[in-house]
């Protein structure tokens, strides 16, 4: 029997979603809350890969269990058990060919800035003293909508088999006087594709770029061209569509 599990998580102490050698990840801590709980090996299959330090306000995983599960009792076990800073919402039965990854059709990012000192944004949104213009760097983020190829913003030597995505929605937005954010929609994302997709837009709104510089650099799919990755503590996984 499959199991949807639906959690979010602040990815400041974590190496990332995914299992790794050398650092605690998200998926790690789930596994082993997982395994202690039904009293058998399990193993998470996410939606996505979050980067080290990139948080989740919505994050889906699957599960394959043998014994039938209360989704309920076992989101609240979990929460007892996981530590503050992971959270679950839901454990629900899916059918058998339901996938976490492939299944998902749509995912959604945030990445947050703030152009004056803010003492409680520091730690979830990147702070910025230059000014920027926001009309064009949504005039260039328009752009990202006309094309299909993101060779630009992934990072370098990535083990990617494609670099093709479908970007439906890329666009700014003013939350509340001098706190921004950019929201992104696609299909998919590659490694690294959102920060540096950030961090070329905001050479637009700084005047190191043209519009018509930005759709060179879409174009030309050279990460060295494109500009530098933002920090990764501003960049949250908003949203995945089923």
């Amino acid at each position: 029997m499959r199991y949807f599990i639906t959690l979010s998580y602040d990815g400041t102490r974590f190496h990332g979603w995914q299992v790794q050698p050398n650092g605690i990840s998200v998926q790690e801590e789930l596994d082993g809350a997982l395994s202690l709980l039904l009293r058998s090996e399990i193993h998470t299959t996410g939606a996505g890969r979050t980067d080290a330090g990139v948080h989740a306000r919505m994050m889906v995983a699957h599960f394959d269990c043998e014994q039938e599960i209360d989704g309920q009792q076992l989101a609240y076990k979990l929460n007892k058990l996981l530590k503050r800073d992971i959270a679950v919402q839901q454990v629900v039965r899916v059918a058998d060919d339901m996938h976490a990854r492939f299944s998902a059709k749509w995912r959604t990012y945030h990445y947050y800035i703030h152009t004056r000192k803010e003492p409680f944004l520091r730690h979830y949104s990147c702070e910025l003293h230059y000014p920027l213009d926001f009309q064009k760097m949504n005039e260039a983020a328009a752009l990202l909508l006309d094309y299909d190829d993101f060779g630009a913003f992934c990072k370098a030597h990535a083990d990617v088999k494609t670099t093709l995505c479908q970007v439906t929605k890329a666009e700014w937005k003013e939350s509340s006087p001098g706190v921004w954010y950019f929201e992104i929609t696609a299909n998919r994302f590659l490694r690294n594709m959102v920060r540096a997709v950030v961090g070329t837009l905001v050479d637009v709104g700084r005047g190191r770029l043209t519009i018509d510089d930005f759709q060179r650099v879409v174009e030309g799919k050279r990460r060295s061209d494109a500009g530098e990755s933002m920090p990764a503590n501003a960049l949250f996984l908003e949203r995945i569509d089923y």
